[in-house]
């Protein structure tokens, strides 16, 4: 079992359930409008993202590194009645990738305390757009203190280090959003938080 398995493995393993199964914000404003068609949801997780989207009439690939999140992301894609219009699978993305191209890519929050190439999973994310298709990229800017690790706060990129890292060429790429956005939140006693998320959105020409 490699490093990144284990660790994911053991997050979700810890708790019966990690994440709120509700549809992340940013993907649910900038997709609510658009016609449904294939999509791909990089670090699904329990899958929240990707049962919202078939339930909007999207034929969805999720894909997640570990087998115990993407159970349960199955699980709950059968409850809410789109399993067919889902499929799951387990990759590590540094070194196999889905088969296929998509009319919206969807890396939410696709973070890892691991020392990992995302930059290069978000260059394969790119290649499996369609022209006139989506990549969208939702990255913590900040996150409040009492997420941060033994006192610490993650090594989050910058909006500008994102971009550059994806360096998205101007006669292919239409670059729609490359912003910071707030989010009311609340922290786990209650206290309301806010959130700072750093929103991309580009359009393959």
């Amino acid at each position: 079992m490699s490093e990144t398995v284990e660790f994911w493995e053991q997050h979700y393993g810890a708790k019966d359930r990690v994440w709120s199964g509700r549809v992340n914000v940013r993907l649910a404003e900038i997709v609510e409008p658009l016609a449904p068609g294939r999509a791909l949801d990089l670090g699904c997780g329990e899958g929240a993202d990707a049962i919202w989207l078939a339930q909007r009439g999207w034929q969805v690939v999720g894909v997640d590194v570990s087998t115990t999140a993407l159970n349960r992301a199955a699980e709950d894609a059968a409850a809410a009645g789109v399993a067919e219009r889902i499929r799951f699978e387990r990759h590590d993305l540094a070194e196999t990738f889905p088969k296929g191209s998509f009319d919206l890519v969807s890396a939410q929050f696709f973070h890892s305390p691991l020392d990992v190439d995302r930059n290069a999973a978000l260059h394969r994310a790119a290649d499996a757009v369609v022209p006139g298709g989506l990549l969208l990229v939702v990255d913590h800017g900040a996150t409040p203190e009492w997420t941060w690790k033994d006192g610490h706060p993650h090594n989050l990129p910058s909006l500008q280090e994102v971009l550059t890292a994806l360096a998205p060429d101007p006669e292919r790429w239409e670059q729609l959003r490359a912003e910071e956005v707030e989010r009311a939140g609340e922290s786990p006693d209650g206290e309301p938080v806010t959130w700072l998320d750093n929103v991309i959105l580009l359009r393959r020409r």
